[in-house]
């Protein structure tokens, strides 16, 4: 169909914040790349899932919380529309959040960031909504497919999708 468009939103967020999760509500047929560690598993390329909303095809790329895989998220970051920084609201403002949130900024791109797990013990969302600078703060559950579907289609809905088959990077 020459009408469709995509849309390539990453999801950032440090170790834990819930961005498998996010991904994974969103599109349960989503896929995952992960080992395990400590605590669990970790994902170590990216998730990868999609969404079709009226025509327009969303595809989410979730990146590595680690430091190390700086090189993973740059090659998963280019060409994107969009991204969500996914912020666990459970544990302070920590330095790798800092990072993602100033590289966002200075790259230009358009993100939204998503305070994740407002309801655990010892959250505090409200510590984080002037966090940002100018963009657009909002407290989800990454559990919620509801909640989940409705900010990621109102962000969506803010970028400029771009044609099938056109690719920028």
């Amino acid at each position: 169909m020459a009408d469709e468009t995509k849309l390539k939103i990453v999801v950032f967020g440090a170790f834990g914040a819930g961005k498998s999760t996010l991904v994974k509500t969103l599109d349960p047929l989503s896929k995952h790349i992960e080992a395990n560690c400590a605590g669990g598993t970790t994902t170590v390329a990216l998730d990868f899932g999609r969404i079709e909303n009226n025509g327009c095809h969303i595809h989410l790329y979730g990146t590595p919380g680690q430091d190390r895989f700086e090189f993973a998220r740059e090659i998963i970051a280019k060409g994107m529309d969009g991204a969500v920084l996914l912020v666990d609201v459970t544990t302070p403002m920590d330095e790798f959040t800092r990072h993602l949130s100033d590289t966002l900024h200075a790259a230009k791109v358009p993100f939204v960031v998503f305070l994740n797990k407002c309801d655990g013990a010892g959250a505090n969302p409200d510590a984080f909504t002037c966090q940002f600078g100018t963009s657009e703060v909002r407290k989800i559950s990454a559990k919620d497919p509801r909640q989940c579907k409705e900010m990621l289609l109102q962000f969506a809905g803010t970028l400029i999708p771009r044609p099938n088959g056109h690719n920028h990077g």
